[in-house]
């Protein structure tokens, strides 16, 4: 993947310039001046930092399909899920089962 190619379709998606980017993401004009003008590779935390500017992840960014978005209740759910023992998330899909079979 072309790192500086996509940095430059994130900024043209936006519609901001290096200047905004330095405000959103908290770094100096000359860090990103050094990206963009130099082809120097940002380190892995500038990139973040990059990519929390942009109010992505780092999996976001390097996503080279298109990415399925999550409506605001399927994130709270993955959220949730994650912190559920083995035992939970069989019980879980077990009460969502026996609701979808609910609506045959």
């Amino acid at each position: 993947m072309d790192i500086h190619a996509r940095l430059r379709e994130l900024l043209a998606e936006h519609n901001w310039t290096e200047y905004r980017l330095s405000k959103e993401c908290g770094l100096s004009e000359s860090t990103l001046a050094n990206i963009f003008r130099r082809n120097t590779m940002p380190s892995i935390s500038t990139l973040e930092a990059i990519c929390n500017g942009f109010g992505i992840t780092l999996s976001q960014f390097f996503c080279e399909s298109e990415m399925v978005e999550l409506s605001p209740e399927l994130k709270e759910l993955f959220d949730n899920w994650v912190n559920l023992t083995t035992e939970q998330k069989q019980a879980a899909l077990q009460i969502m089962r026996a609701f979808n079979s609910e609506k045959k």
